[in-house]
């Protein structure tokens, strides 16, 4: 009854792992913007986009869901596995991310403080600047972690591009490309043309096709029109 249920909720579970992944590089590329002019990361983004065991974020989330499709998947060609790694990679990173962040923020404060303050006897000062080049070190690891992710987002963009070609019959995933371009345009950056060009080869209108059956079976008639347009102005 479960791998049933998995293989029918499977064209959900595609549409879901590319527009999490979408919108969380979308965060976490604002996240390390903020990062290169201020050299700090938030905690409570981290704590946010992660969430607890029982309230979970949805870089958790996502985690999770790209374990059941990529383990469950009978069309993928090998890729999954390689994205299942990339987006755990990413999590755990992010959860280092996390609490140096917390580190950061909580003592890098208090230990300027007490190394300040002249009241502080020598023994004191002495420990706490020795102990503070560990905090240093935290700067430092955060440094590793936000490169590290970065270079797993740009090869999961890579991944994706030879996943989803398997996937090109599916209405959810067209739904989710025409209606969220701009998402996956940013996401994909300049790998965009490429992403829809392999997924749907020498038949790009197939998608704006797909996606306006999908939105017009979900009652959506007005934005089913609105794909239906914009397969008449691109290929007209």
């Amino acid at each position: 009854m479960y791998k049933s249920w998995i293989t029918s909720k499977l064209p959900e579970f595609v549409r879901d792992v590319l527009r999490d992944f979408c919108q969380i590089s979308q965060l976490l590329f604002t996240q390390f913007r903020s990062h290169e002019q201020t050299g700090c990361v938030s905690f409570s983004f981290f704590k946010e986009i992660l969430g607890e065991e029982m309230h979970k974020g949805q870089l958790w989330r996502l985690k999770d869901t790209a374990h059941i499709l990529f383990r469950h998947d009978q069309q993928d060609n090998n890729i999954g596995p390689y994205l299942d790694w990339c987006i755990g990679y990413i999590f755990h990173e992010s959860m280092k991310l996390r609490e140096d962040a917390y580190q950061q923020e909580n003592y890098r404060p208090w230990f300027e403080a007490r190394h300040s303050n002249p009241a502080v006897l020598p023994e004191e000062k002495l420990i706490s600047q020795e102990l503070f080049t560990v905090l240093d070190q935290t700067r430092e690891s955060i440094d590793r972690e936000i490169s590290r992710i970065k270079f797993i987002l740009f090869h999961c963009r890579r991944l994706f591009i030879l996943y989803l070609p398997a996937h090109q019959d599916n209405p959810l995933l067209a739904r989710f490309l025409f209606a969220r371009e701009d998402l996956v345009r940013e996401a994909f950056k300049s790998s965009y043309t490429e992403l829809i060009s392999a997924i749907y080869g020498d038949n790009p209108k197939k998608m704006f096709e797909l996606a306006a059956w999908s939105l017009e079976c979900g009652g959506w008639i007005e934005e089913a029109e609105a794909a239906r347009k914009r397969l008449l102005m691109d290929f007209a």
